[in-house]
């Protein structure tokens, strides 16, 4: 679109396809009156028909939109470590049912994922055993699918966010990056957001005045965290929100990998441990 043509003109009234990308795509210096120039121009019969094709345009436009961003790659890693966690939380819920059906049945019938996955490859001696066998095999399963979807996010989290990936490691990337909504996302939040992210209910219990403010979310997850002294926890979790951020925003606007940003997190953790003053 240009000051002088208008959204739809030079443009067949049937083609919603270049209409919606005109809607994308175009700009203008200055407002104008947009229906009356159409109308003025033959590009529509009056404004009626203008604004009809104007929703046909945005709608489509829109829809574009959100294909190509549910399509995109961090989206993808998001959907896989959804799946994985969902796999897991599956395969320890199916598992406890087959511990107590199985102890019923078998003296020595382990429990959780492994006593399933033991079970899973006996060869049952009446109809009761088959179906827990059978169910042990679902453990099985699904134990299997996760630990596909975690090979296929340990290798997709250094494709889609390299320094982000590196310095949290490709699960906890993962996560961070579904917790906020895509890497987009994640780039745009403050620090101090990051370091939350996954405490939500901790947080807005804090906001309510029933418990004291969380230090740390999911990151607590990670070594330079959960190895930190507990009177020290805060300031590594502040330092590595913070480099966290920088690295997410890093991979979303460049994409360029920086060892140096590993480095200093690394200088600044050590200092957290040495001095013992961090907070």
């Amino acid at each position: 679109m240009t000051d002088t043509e208008g959204w739809f003109a030079g443009i067949d009234a049937g083609d919603a396809a270049a209409a919606a990308e005109r809607v994308r795509d175009g700009t203008a210096e200055r407002p104008d009156d947009w229906p009356a120039r159409a109308v003025g121009t033959g590009a529509v019969a009056d404004e009626d028909e203008y604004y009809d094709r104007l929703r046909e345009a945005t709608l489509s436009a829109t829809a574009k939109a959100v294909d190509e961003a549910e399509r995109a790659d961090d989206q993808q890693l998001v959907h896989a470590v959804r799946a994985m966690d969902d796999c897991e939380r599956t395969a320890n819920e199916l598992a406890e049912r087959v511990a107590e059906w199985a102890g019923a049945l078998f003296e020595d019938a382990g429990t959780g994922v492994d006593g399933a996955l033991e079970l899973a490859g006996r060869d049952p001696s009446g109809p009761a055993e088959q179906r827990v066998v059978s169910l042990a095999e679902r453990v099985e399963g699904v134990v299997d699918e996760r630990d596909a979807l975690r090979e296929y996010v340990e290798r997709q989290a250094g494709v889609v966010a390299p320094n982000l990936a590196a310095m949290a490691g490709p699960v906890l990337a993962a996560r961070l990056i579904a917790l906020a909504g895509g890497l987009e996302s994640l780039a745009k939040m403050p620090s101090g957001t990051v370091q939350v992210l996954g405490a939500e209910d901790a947080l807005f219990a804090h906001l309510r005045g029933h418990a004291s403010s969380p230090k740390h979310g999911v990151i607590y997850t990670h070594e330079y965290v959960r190895g930190t002294d507990p009177d020290h926890r805060g300031s590594a979790s502040r330092a590595l929100a913070g480099k966290l951020t920088i690295a997410a925003r890093v991979d979303h606007y460049s994409g360029e990998r920086k060892p140096e940003l590993d480095a200093e997190l690394d200088e600044r953790i050590a200092a957290i441990r040495a001095r013992g003053d961090g907070e």
